[in-house]
C-alpha cells in the first residue's frame, strides 16, 4: 500500500490507507474505500466506539476490547491517529472532530444493523440483548 506525506508536514509517510491510492479490495482510489479500508481493519470500530463515550487510556482499551494484544492496539492507535480521527491527550486516546463526525455517521447504522441481524439471526439478538441488558445492570 502506498503512503503520503502526513498532513502535518513533517515528512512522516502515513501507514495508512490512502484515497487517490489502490486499497484492499479496490484500485479506484475512492475516498470511501480507503475509509473502509481502514475501519475494517481488526478492532479499529470498537476503537473509535468505545471512544465516544470519551478519552480512554491504553490499559481501558486493552480491557474494553478483551481479546486485543498490545502490538495490534499499538498499531491501530497509530493508524487512528495519522487518519486523524483520534488524538491523544493527558487523559489517554479520545475522538478529534473528524472522528467524532465519523461516529455519528455510524451510529444510525448500528440501529440497521440491529434490525438486520433480527431477521437473519432472531435467536441469537435476543440473547444479545439479554446479556446487554445485564451488563448495564
Amino acid at each position: 500500500m502506498a503512503g503520503v506525506t502526513s498532513p502535518a508536514g513533517k515528512g512522516t509517510v502515513l501507514t495508512i490507507p490512502t484515497p487517490g491510492k489502490p486499497v484492499r479490495g479496490s484500485n479506484s482510489g475512492s475516498p470511501l474505500m480507503a475509509a473502509f479500508d481502514l475501519l475494517g481493519r481488526r478492532w479499529a470500530m470498537g476503537i473509535i466506539w468505545h471512544l465516544h463515550d470519551g478519552p480512554a487510556t491504553f490499559r481501558g482499551l486493552q480491557a474494553y476490547c478483551e481479546s486485543i494484544s498490545p502490538s495490534i492496539l499499538n498499531r491501530r492507535l497509530k493508524e487512528l491517529r495519522e487518519a486523524q480521527i483520534i488524538t491523544r491527550t493527558l487523559d489517554g486516546y479520545e475522538l478529534t472532530a473528524l472522528g467524532q463526525d465519523l461516529f455519528n455517521l455510524l451510529k444510525p447504522f448500528s440501529k440497521w444493523a440491529i434490525s438486520w441481524a433480527e431477521k437473519i439471526a432472531p435467536d441469537e439478538v435476543r440473547l444479545w440483548k439479554q446479556k446487554k441488558h445485564k451488563t448495564r445492570e
